[in-house]
């Protein structure tokens, strides 16, 4: 507490340090994440696990947070809907999410019910029920890349990075692709695209000849 004349103010809260430096995004193949896969293993319960939170950030293009705050009421395996009840800004919507990747989740759910988990509990949690955290997944991240041999700079977001760089590559209308990353606006979209996957510079350049 600090004091000017008889007003008491409380102490101002430090404020966080800024990062030293921020990194360009880095958008994985399709072949980096299937050796994430492969390096998570196939058959221990955490590794059926860590899979599905593969996928359903790779293909459905989640926030850490909006994916580990999915509980199975908000899956629909039958239509591939996922409804994120508080995304950024606490807004809500539903995403889709392809077979190949509602496959994988399904291995998971299965297994997550024969080891006594219930619906009160996280889509992602521990053996016990627990909710994953987002610190957590950040460090296991590092981890696999390294033993899934890829160099690149490997997180979370950048598994959102890929899926909105890949929808863009495949001619997705830019309103959709906006919709499924549950952002503000398309204008918020297109900086977003041209930020992670600036196609349209690669497209011009490649093209001329010397």
């Amino acid at each position: 507490m600090w004091r000017r004349g008889n007003e008491k103010h409380p102490a101002a809260k430090p404020r966080r340090p800024k990062p030293k430096r921020r990194y360009p995004p880095e958008v994985l193949t399709d072949a980096e994440v299937r050796a994430l896969l492969d390096a998570c293993g196939q058959y221990r319960t955490t590794a059926i696990r860590n899979r599905a939170l593969i996928a359903v950030l790779y293909r459905g293009g989640l926030r850490i947070n909006e994916a580990l705050a999915l509980y199975p009421k908000d899956i629909d395996l039958e239509s591939g809907a996922i409804r994120v009840l508080h995304g950024k800004g606490d807004k809500p919507r539903t995403i889709g999410i392809d077979q190949g990747a509602i496959a994988i989740l399904q291995s998971w759910l299965a297994v997550r019910g024969r080891i006594g988990v219930n619906g009160i509990h996280p889509v992602f949690c521990t053996r016990s029920g627990r909710a994953m955290t987002a610190g957590f997944v950040r460090r296991w991240f590092s981890q696999l890349a390294r033993r899934a041999g890829i160099l690149k700079r490997v997180h979370a977001h950048g598994l959102r990075h890929t899926h909105a760089a890949q929808l863009r590559a495949e001619g997705v209308d830019i309103g959709i692709i906006s919709k499924q990353l549950g952002h503000a606006s398309i204008s918020t979209t297109a900086k977003y695209l041209d930020h992670i996957a600036p196609m349209a510079v690669v497209n011009t350049m490649r093209v001329r000849t010397w």
